[in-house]
């Protein structure tokens, strides 16, 4: 028999924890963080978990016995298949039994124990001892009675890739998050196909866009920051997540054609130099012409901080403010405070490109935000390229893979997917805790 369990993905954007049974094979997809869920009971860093039993109370770690190191019970999981390093996909594998390998991609693995070595050490971050086993596309894996093929797709994060299961019932897609308007469709086209030749009897397909999909290409992303960079006379700010490459590379072309220079931060600068040794990324070097290192004024620096304050192109808040109409700044919520040093003249901007504030918590940040950049006058653009299938693409993808069914995940809106791709194929709705067979 083969089955599957949703523990997270179900009504929700991310949180994907699923677990596929086959005869005696236990594998799971994915193990991330439901941020919403999680927000309900704690806000760090006043009101933070102390250990994994708050999680359990609150049902934050599902209740899988023979998965987790803490447990007295016997490893009785096989497997665990990480499509990408997005925490709402990753954050909990911390705190897996430490027989089961991790199987991801090469980039994946990089991207976590950068995290690993940058983040603060926590219980809930304790990747010691964890089985990493990369792979890359064109890899097959086996583990007890199926065969795990990934194939790689395009996403807002490098190294992301979705799956076929090959089953003793039939094959089982897992997407992963992917898209079809980033800088590497081709990529997921090469998923696509694949998976439709597997004939599958069932698919997991997310739709976090089937509600506010904004469709604006990379390329678009390009032109758009062009004119606002052009436009603005004196210092410019941006705001990206530090693993998009692709926001990376485009910033840096963006600073480069307007005689600028993208400044990131110490962060930015150490996952960037750590991605640089995958050649498949075509990434510009962190000590290119192109790039500043930003340095926040502190008593004293992190180890991992000092290896990039060693690089030459070193700056301060007090040279930015004198070269401020040569220089695109990265700039996050906590970077706010250094623009008292700045003060950025007339005419400069602010630039958020990311996704828009999803819950509660990030709203009140998102607030603040805005109260800081009315004080110092900086107007803000939103310019962003989703990380995430477009709504008609997702029935286009489904038709051409033909799966016998689809389970909406990673959406808060199920049914609304279900509706839209009613005709297609036969769509079920997950429920959490629910176990559903599948049969050829």
């Amino acid at each position: 028999m083969v089955s599957l369990k949703f523990y997270g993905g179900v009504g929700e954007i991310g949180g994907n924890k699923i677990l596929l049974e086959d005869k005696d094979t236990k594998i799971l997809l994915d193990f991330g963080m439901n941020f919403a869920e999680r927000s309900k009971f704690y806000s760090e860093p006043f009101l933070a978990p102390r250990d994994e039993r708050g999680l359990l109370e609150f049902g934050l770690l599902p209740d899988i016995p023979g998965a987790y190191k803490f447990q007295d019970a016997e490893c009785d999981v096989d497997a665990l298949f990480l499509s990408h390093s997005h925490t709402d996909h990753s954050a909990y594998i911390a705190f897996l039994d430490r027989d089961i390998p991790i199987y991801c991609g090469e980039t994946t693995a990089t991207i976590l124990h950068g995290f690993n070595e940058i983040a603060p050490k926590s219980f809930d971050n304790d990747l010691e001892g964890l089985q990493f086993k990369t792979f890359r596309t064109g890899d097959k894996i086996h583990v007890g009675s199926v065969d795990i093929e990934p194939i790689h797709v395009d996403h807002s994060v490098p190294g992301c890739y979705g799956s076929i299961i090959h089953t003793t019932e039939g094959a089982v897609v897992y997407s992963g998050d992917f898209r079809l308007h980033g800088t590497k469709p081709e990529m997921t086209h090469e998923f696509v196909k694949a998976a439709s030749e597997s004939k599958p009897i069932a698919m997991l397909c997310e739709g976090t866009n089937i509600i506010g999909a904004d469709f604006s290409t990379e390329a678009e992303v390009s032109q758009k920051l062009d004119k606002v960079v052009e436009a603005s006379e004196n210092l410019v700010l941006a705001s990206f997540r530090h693993t998009d490459v692709d926001r990376t590379r485009t910033l840096y072309e963006v600073a480069r054609r307007n005689n600028r220079k993208l400044a990131i931060s110490l962060r930015q600068a150490y996952m960037l130099n750590k991605l640089k040794s995958d050649q498949h990324l075509d990434l510009p070097s962190v000590n290119s012409e192109g790039f500043l290192i930003f340095k926040r004024e502190k008593k004293s620096y992190f180890k991992w901080e000092q290896t990039v304050l060693n690089f030459p192109n070193v700056v301060d808040a007090q040279e930015v403010k004198r070269i401020q109409n040569k220089v695109i700044l990265a700039t996050g919520f906590s970077d706010l405070k250094e623009l008292v040093d700045m003060r950025p003249e007339s005419g400069s901007s602010f630039i958020l490109s990311s996704s828009e504030p999803f819950n509660e918590e990030m709203e009140i940040e998102y607030d603040k935000f805005v109260n800081w950049l009315d004080h110092f006058g900086l107007p803000m653009f939103h310019i962003h390229c989703s990380g995430h299938i477009m709504p008609t693409e997702i029935r286009q993808v489904i038709g051409k893979i033909k799966p016998d069914k689809v389970f909406p995940i990673h959406t808060e809106h199920p049914a609304l997917f279900s509706r839209f791709v009613a005709g297609v194929t036969n769509v079920e709705v997950p429920e959490i805790g629910k176990t559903y067979e599948l049969k050829c």
